[in-house]
């Protein structure tokens, strides 16, 4: 599968997978129309929740928390579903159960991604924490000596933060295997099987949206981000629309102003003071501007605190979302065994019962 080149979106024919899912002469139960709306109402709300007035916060690491936050209360929903729609395993279509089976991979190998991402930029503020432990000014200036330790920090700073992330590579071939996923096998004489996914291409809509958006962010390049038009028959397909539009249009316009893979807010303000700090170190220090050094310092690590509590909490939000990736899989895998064996169990009693006839 070819990978996409930065600056262009990835763009799927989805059309409507769902177009014969539910005709309009199709019937749901009064009990299944209300559990699958009262799910549909609630992505929509997560949808709106995300919604802000200042679009640059869309590239925050607290927005990113909430995004992951809400993503996770989506795949807990949907169990819960799956649980009031008494459908058990033993009734699903062996195809679901592949695609989930390989989704659910997919989706472990994206968190690995992300968190190996998330652990380089907390890697990268040990060195900046070495450059304000050297360049403590509360006392006396500090000594040439410290000065070319101090920068030579920042140099290895910039130089970590230009370097890519070979994990972050592998991402584009994941978003365009879990969007191909958007199109299941048609669903035949089971209403429930309809109404499970139905709400399961919202839960993938989702997923496979704040990933785009989570790869854009990490690696600078829109072109991870993945167009996606969803049916207006959802509920939430109003509220998710918008949502789309306003955080790429806000990941497009940075990428192209910035130039930069710093497109993480946090980030690019740290990155800011380092460029600030840079010249203010010279190697002679007598030379140095003390009060303006002390002031770059304390900026610095103002915003290094703010990029450090995002990294903390966009990391612990993001091994959440493995664990019920993880927990669900094994779920599957492990109902898929129980009714393997019943099966079996059934199967041998029958034979059994033929010899003794």
């Amino acid at each position: 599968m070819s990978r996409p080149h930065d600056g262009h979106r990835q763009q799927f024919p989805f059309g409507n997978p769902l177009r014969a899912l539910f005709p309009k002469e199709s019937y749901l139960p009064p009990r299944l129309r209300a559990l699958l709306n009262s799910f549909e109402e609630s992505l929509a709300e997560r949808f709106k929740k995300l919604q802000l007035k200042d679009k640059s916060d869309f590239l925050s690491l607290s927005w990113m928390s909430l995004a992951m936050e809400l993503l996770c209360e989506t795949h807990t929903d949907v169990k819960r579903l799956i649980a009031d729609l008494e459908f058990p395993v033993s009734d699903w279509d062996e195809k679901w159960m592949d695609v989930y089976l390989d989704n659910s991979v997919r989706l472990l190998d994206m968190c690995i991604a992300f968190n190996s991402e998330l652990s380089r930029l907390s890697q990268g503020q040990l060195l900046l924490q070495c450059v304000l432990h050297v360049l403590d000014v509360s006392s006396s200036p500090p000594s040439s000596e410290k000065l070319k330790k101090s920068r030579a920090c920042l140099d290895d700073w910039l130089q970590h933060m230009t370097s890519r992330n070979p994990k972050l590579e592998n991402c584009s071939v994941i978003l365009s295997a879990l969007a191909a996923s958007l199109h299941l096998p048609k669903i035949k004489n089971s209403t429930r099987g309809k109404v499970l996914m139905h709400a399961m291409h919202g839960v993938k809509v989702q997923t496979l949206f704040v990933c785009s958006v989570f790869a854009a962010v990490f690696s600078g390049s829109a072109g991870k981000l993945v167009d996606l038009h969803p049916s207006d028959k959802h509920l939430w397909a109003d509220s998710f629309s918008g949502l789309r539009a306003d955080v790429n249009e806000e990941i497009l316009k940075t990428c192209a102003y910035r130039r930069s893979t710093k497109i993480l807010k946090e980030l690019e303000a740290v990155d800011s003071c380092v460029k600030v700090l840079c010249p203010l170190i010279g190697n002679d220090c007598n030379s140095i501007d003390v009060e303006n050094l002390k002031a770059s310092a304390t900026d610095l690590a103002k915003n290094m605190d703010n990029l450090s509590q995002g990294l903390d909490l966009l990391s612990k939000r993001v091994e959440g979302f493995f664990q019920i990736v993880l927990s669900g899989r094994d779920a599957l895998l492990c109902n898929l065994r129980v009714y393997d064996s019943s099966s079996n169990s059934r199967k041998e009693k029958s034979i059994e019962g033929q010899f003794s006839r």
